[in-house]
């Protein structure tokens, strides 16, 4: 008996959690963080931001940071767990832990460093318990532990103790309240607790949270008690459509979203979206979003999207975006290939059946919001591929066949397998004739008495037709088939049979035969093909290159659909843009907005768009379906900011030297590197948490890049080996929108290395030009040297020359010499030879003469006689000797003459022959004298010439004989 009574509690406990626990129809993204990505400690118990949006998150193993594309972690000095987080005006991140409270703060490169304010406390309170609250105001900032609440103002810490404990304090509209065990709720009024009401629920329950509610009435939540509102000094109770859950699952924190809606964190059932009604609008559990249950923080960031600090891991909740995401099977994210609202319910077309949801007429301000309450409709299992709207009836096309949806039922048209969509053939309500695209053709269907009936095939159509569009003008179909063509089928007026076929290709205007697809848009028939959209000319009966969308001309557009606005929703390659007609561009009478949000979320090759309201626009996607507020997307201009979240310098061995941590403001000076350190490395981000994978960057380092790069989702970018000199980084970011931000910039100062400073060139100028000095000496030197030698050896070669020319000279002297000599001695040896001749004959005939006459001369002897003597004294013979002599000897008569003037002529006859080195005998034929003669010369020659006997004089006179 207990056994079933305990399954009936858990029962009817599941039964109450299931009911509380009711989604919304769309549901934001939702972005889990674990520890084993941020690499921290697996609870979080605080939450804050900072100016620029960088978020801050008190976990157990210190202070984490995240800038939407990186998580940094900051442990405390004792490596206590931190509790709580708060952040001034001045961008100081105060934190509290066990026995440590303090603040971060941005140091004179922008890296965060502790400042601890403990010391600053009287030493007999330092030891505190954990820090659950931190509130900053005018009056300081104030900490406020179990037993303690610590005011640090001024450099100075004032100490205030509860009766029993601390269990609540927080700000309010400029007001600080606080909590004690038994002294129900205070208030701080200059520098004192005053009591301010003391409710007996505070007594059971303490204060978790107190949010603005509406003018001075402030909202309370209670642990266990609910909540209430504090108006002046009473406190009234809310009642709200989930006391129960409050009391069991135990409000833990809570934040305000908007005027309408409040966040309600719990510690065991997630978190709760009430509205001032008291009513749940959303709920966001474990399994459907959240990882964990357990939230122990809520924060609204400056975009109105909600974070949670969690029991184990960081949840973001985009609640605020524009976009939402449906799914009718929470346990099977299904593709959704079709969607419609009809008699107050919203129908979704899946890959598993269709699915039908409830609508309340009270909350169709926001369709999204309204309670998820999805049922399949029965007999619709399987694939769903349209649903369109005929004659008020909703038609469901599906891979059985064709159905006629009502409520959660679905009536059998006909069973041919596989129907795309619906088209009446008549504009005029109610049409009698519907024309469905099957996989086989075309198919007829009547509606008769409120009833599709009587389906036929339509004779002559046999392909499978997705695009259609029925012509009235001409009682034609318009039908297009990727690899098939685009054709127009002419009808029998009773249209169950193809009368004809015109194919339209090349030949009738369009690019290509293949990869059209036909639409009717703005009352006209459109073809897009792969270089841009072609209309219609029903005149020529020809296609041609449409003006009107000619900016998309290039866009292979695969899917077009006009809402009721006039607007035209396309998808191309996966990517949802619209033709804004309300926004025209110049001459462009709308401009184009995509959505890179949704890019290769929609359904490829099946998309489909439906538009109730520029609020609700619901798009088929891979995942579940998608819910677009068009109006919200475009309030959302604002540019997205950028970030440099570090800058660090690397040498070879790859030792960081931070540059900038990241916070705060940059350095009033821009940094010097010494040459080492010539590698740069820059991180940057952007806070845009719902959109970050829709963020770019580009970036341009002045003094290297002569461009900004390409948009990227890149956040960082390093650049090596930067020559010495002065450089300037910058970033910027873009939004899905093309919005972009201002531009970031980082200066900095490479300094050459310390043998490429100014100073190093300096003396490098004056080695230089000292080496070139004695370089140039040298080389002058050298070629002095150089030009020396050349003057000597052309000296050596003009003396070997001239010594060459005086040999030649000399030897032909020599030559002429001794063939002057020669003729000198033949000459004389011809006058010696000739004197013994005459001498002879002179003998002959006087012997003769003797032997004739006995000794007597006759006259004839006499007369021969005479001219012997006559020819032996001629004068001539001297002078031909004279100049023979003085050819081989020249300047001997002078040379002697000059240093013995008194020689006579005979004399110097005699020093002539001596020269020649005759004998006696010689000169004395050749001067007519005797041997006698020629001795008393020669010796009366010696004294006239001072030398002794002993003295040749030969050698003596060889020395007036020129060279």
């Amino acid at each position: 008996m207990n056994r079933y009574l305990l399954f009936l509690i858990s029962f009817l406990c599941f039964s109450c959690l299931a009911v509380h626990a009711q989604r919304t129809i769309a549901v934001p993204q939702i972005i889990n963080y674990s520890n084993e990505l941020y690499k921290g400690g697996l609870q979080n118990w605080s939450v804050d931001q900072d100016a620029s949006g960088l978020m801050y998150f008190g976990n157990n193993e210190g202070l984490m940071v995240f800038d939407g594309y990186h998580w940094l972690s900051y442990p405390l000095p004792n490596n206590t767990i931190v509790r709580s987080v708060a952040v001034d005006s001045s961008n100081r991140i105060f934190v509290g832990g066990q026995d440590e409270l303090g603040y971060f703060e941005a140091n004179e490169v922008g890296e965060l460093v502790y400042h601890s304010l403990v010391s600053l406390i009287v030493e007999s309170e330092q030891e505190f318990a954990d820090v659950w609250r931190i509130e900053i105001m005018d009056d300081g900032v104030f900490f406020m532990t179990n037993n303690r609440i610590f005011r640090y103002h001024g450099q100075q810490f004032s100490v205030d103790k509860p009766k029993n404990t601390w269990q609540y304090m927080g700000e309010v509209n400029g007001e600080l309240y606080a909590q004690g065990l038994g002294q129900g709720l205070m208030r701080y009024d200059a520098g004192f607790w005053k009591p301010l009401t003391n409710h007996e629920a505070l007594e059971s329950s303490p204060i978790t949270h107190m949010l603005p509610y509406r003018g001075d009435t402030v909202l309370v939540t209670t642990l266990k008690s609910g909540l209430f509102y504090l108006v002046g000094e009473q406190l009234i109770r809310k009642q709200t459509e989930v006391d129960d859950l409050l009391s069991t699952s135990r409000v833990f924190c809570a934040a305000r979203i908007s005027d309408e809606l409040f966040a309600l964190g719990t510690t065991s059932s997630g978190l709760l979206v009430m509205d001032r009604s008291g009513a749940v609008r959303q709920k966001y559990v474990y399994g459907e979003g959240l990882q964990k249950n357990n939230v122990r923080d809520v924060f609204v960031d400056r975009d109105d999207n909600v974070w949670l600090a969690l029991d184990d891991g960081i949840d973001f909740i985009a609640i605020n975006s524009a976009i939402k995401y449906i799914h009718p099977d929470v346990d099977n994210p299904i593709s959704t290939y079709a969607m419609q609202i009809i008699e107050q319910k919203l129908y979704v077309g899946t890959s598993n059946g269709l699915y039908a949801s409830e609508l309340p007429t009270a909350s169709q301000g926001d369709i999204g919001m309204a309670p998820s309450r999805f049922r399949k409709v029965s007999g619709t299992d399987g694939q769903v591929w349209g649903l369109d709207v005929v004659n008020g009836e909703l038609l469901m096309g599906h891979e059985d066949g064709a159905f006629h949806i009502s409520g959660y039922g679905a009536e059998n048209i006909y069973s041919i397998p596989g129907t795309w969509l619906f088209k009446p053939v008549s504009r005029v309500y109610p049409s009698q004739t519907i024309i469905a695209g099957t996989y086989w053709g075309l198919q007829h269907i009547s509606f008769k008495d409120g009833r599709f009936q009587d389906p036929q095939q339509v004779v002559g159509s046999n392909e499978s037709l997705r695009f259609i569009h029925f012509d009235e003008r001409e009682n034609a179909v318009w039908v297009s088939h990727p690899y098939r063509g685009v054709f127009k089928l002419f009808l029998s007026p009773d249209w169950k049979k193809v009368l004809k076929q015109k194919e339209y290709g090349v030949d009738e205007g369009l690019s290509s035969p293949l990869n059209n697809f036909v639409f009717y848009i703005k009352n006209s028939i459109l073809v897009s093909a792969a270089d841009g959209i072609y209309e219609y000319d029903i005149t020529q009966d020809q296609f041609v290159a449409s003006d009107l969308y000619r900016p998309l001309q290039g866009i292979p557009v695969q899917y077009m659909y006009e809402d009721k606005s006039g607007n035209i929703w396309f998808v191309s390659k996966k990517k949802l843009g619209l033709l804004d007609f309300s926004r025209p561009v110049g001459k462009v009478p709308y401009s184009i907005v995509y959505f890179p949000e949704l890019n290769n979320k929609v359904l490829g090759g099946y998309e489909s768009v439906y538009m109730v309201d520029n609020d609700h626009i619901f798009v088929g996607a891979d995942k579940g379906g998608i819910l677009l507020n068009y109006n919200r997307y475009k309030e959302r201009t604002a540019k997205p900011n950028i970030l440099l979240r570090s800058v660090k310098a690397l040498d070879n061995e790859m030792n960081e030297l931070v540059l900038f941590g990241g916070y705060g403001a940059f350095p009033d000076e821009n940094p010097k590197l010494g040459y080492r350190r010539s590698t740069l490395q820059f991180i940057f981000a952007s806070t845009p948490y719902d959109q970050l994978g829709n963020v770019e960057f580009s970036y341009m380092m002045e003094g290297m890049d002569k461009n900004w790069s390409t948009w990227s989702d890149r956040s960082d970018k390093e650049y090596t080996n930067l020559s010495p000199g002065t450089y300037t980084f910058h970033v910027k970011s873009r939004n899905s929108k093309g919005s972009e931000s201002g531009v970031l910039s980082y200066s900095f100062y490479v300094l050459p290395a310390w043998y490429a400073n100014t100073i190093s060139y300096i003396i490098y100028a004056l080695i230089f030009l000292t080496i070139l000095y004695y370089y140039i000496k040298r080389q002058k030197r050298k070629l002095t040297e150089k030009h020396g030698k050349e003057l000597y050896l052309h000296q050596l070669e003009l003396d070997q020359r001239e010594k060459e020319v005086v040999r030649l000279r000399n030897e032909k002297l020599k030559a002429d010499l001794d063939f002057k000599n020669r003729e000198l001695v033949n000459m004389t040896m011809h006058l010696v030879q000739r004197g013994e001749v005459l001498s002879k004959i002179k003998d002959k005939i006087s012997e003769i003469t003797k032997k004739q006459h006995d000794g007597v001369e006759t006259t004839g002897a006499r007369q021969l006689m005479r001219l012997i003597k006559s020819a032996e004294r001629m004068d001539d013979d001297w002078e031909n000797f004279s100049i023979h002599f003085n050819n081989a000897n020249e300047g001997f008569f002078a040379k002697l003459k000059e240093k013995h003037p008194d020689l006579t002529s005979n004399e110097l006859k005699l020093c002539a022959y001596l020269r020649m080195n005759l004998s006696s005998k010689e000169i004395a034929q050749l001067m007519n004298i005797t041997l006698k003669g020629v001795e008393v010369g020669r010796y009366r020659l010696r004294k006239k010439l001072g030398i002794d006997s002993e003295t040749n004089l030969h050698t003596y006179l060889m020395q007036f004989v020129g060279e």
